[in-house]
């Protein structure tokens, strides 16, 4: 699964790399603040590129909720919904059966660029933090879906049956968000595709020789720190952990 994301790009890179602007310039300033760790369930604001407007960045919620909420409604959906996930992922496998998934799939696809996530490696009973980045330092584009709540985004990202360096890494539960490369991110914002179009899309693997991966400070799942900070990103390795070295 993906609970755990960072975005350190400034705004301006985002809009050179994937050809957007920020929906109101007002808001460059607070997105330009670097966040080295998004906790998903604390359903922070990010910023998203939805298909309805293809060529912005604009403010979502993480966490999708459906679309017949109000915006009054959305913490505490987010609260009742914590043993589902949050509404923090969907399973690709279920993009077109779901309440929420199947209500978005065809018109409501959307882009979550971040610089890096975090996924848990699981090693005799305790879990270990992997980031991962790519390996050019270019932004990841993370395919996802989403609701629009009177002026309110809230989105998922998109998992699917993990690669086999995910499966490595992420050894519990076999997943990994659903990564696109700059191709298949325009194409997944298209307006114009099948169902068919939609499926092969969501088969798609990124290719893992693009990817860096290392293992981070465990401190990254502790409610007791504050771990959005730039050391979390940085390397630690673990002498139990010999395979990874």
């Amino acid at each position: 699964m993906c609970f755990h994301t960072s975005t350190t790009d400034k705004v301006k890179k985002l809009e050179k790399h994937f050809k957007v602007d920020i929906v109101d310039p007002s808001l460059e300033s607070y997105f330009d603040k670097p966040t080295y760790h998004h906790n998903g369930f604390s359903h922070p604001n990010m910023l998203v590129i939805p298909q309805e407007r293809s060529d912005v960045l604009a403010p979502g919620i993480w966490g999708i909720v459906p679309n017949y909420k109000t915006k009054d409604e959305i913490k505490e959906y987010h609260k009742e919904s914590v043993r589902y996930g949050g509404g923090l992922n969907a399973r690709s496998e279920k993009a077109f059966d779901h309440f929420i998934y199947k209500e978005a799939i065809m018109d409501n696809r959307c882009i979550i660029p971040v610089s890096g996530f975090f996924e848990p490696h699981d090693h005799k009973g305790k879990k270990y933090p992997f980031h991962f980045k790519d390996k050019a330092d270019k932004p990841l584009a993370l395919a996802g879906l989403y609701t629009v709540i009177d002026t309110y985004i809230t989105f998922t990202i998109l998992t699917k049956e993990a690669s086999p360096l995910f499966a490595k890494i992420h050894n519990q539960k076999n997943r990994q968000p659903l990564i696109l490369d700059e191709e298949l991110t325009h194409n997944w914002l298209s307006v114009d595709l099948k169902e068919t179009d939609i499926e092969d899309i969501l088969h798609f693997n990124f290719p893992e020789v693009e990817l860096e991966t290392y293992s981070v400070s465990k401190e990254l799942f502790s409610p007791k720190v504050n771990s959005n900070a730039e050391w979390i990103i940085n390397k630690v390795e673990y002498s139990e952990l010999k395979q990874f070295s």
